[in-house]
């Protein structure tokens, strides 16, 4: 089977910040960012997210340090894509996000260009997806 759409997935433990690509044009889309209920994801949201954009594949953004080590975080982000791979069959691919939320802030910075200095949490951790997921679609279609 190949590739054609995804969702991908910035993970986090208040929230997860989520973003479609499409391999056909290299390209991907901030979608949403879903808060997690009693400390794990929404899973009925994220049905939801599925069911409407019928993804090929799924990729989580694992959080290593910058050295390369694992961090709590990347553990957890782990057992996310593990979830989902169980709970919807669907291929999980994981990818290093290292800096993706920084580079989210910086977007968003230059975007507004000081119209706005406080960056609303939710739209940098959709925007994080997206940089995940660009960067995935990047470097394997």
């Amino acid at each position: 089977m190949s590739i054609q759409q995804v969702l991908g997935f910035d993970f986090g433990e208040k929230r997860i910040g989520i973003a479609s690509g499409q391999s056909i044009t290299c390209s991907s889309n901030p979608v949403t960012t879903l808060t997690s209920k009693n400390n794990k994801p929404d899973w009925a949201a994220i049905e939801t997210l599925i069911d409407e954009w019928k993804p090929d594949a799924l990729i989580v953004g694992l959080p290593y340090y910058l050295d390369g080590t694992k961090s709590q975080m990347t553990e957890r982000a782990e057992k996310f894509s593990r979830q989902l791979e169980g709970r919807f069959q669907l291929p999980v691919y994981t990818h290093n996000e290292a800096l993706s939320s920084f580079e989210a802030e910086q977007f968003l910075h230059h975007k507004l260009s000081g119209k706005k200095k406080q960056h609303n949490k939710q739209d940098i951790d959709k925007i994080a997806a997206a940089i995940i997921v660009q960067s995935w679609l990047e470097q394997n279609t």
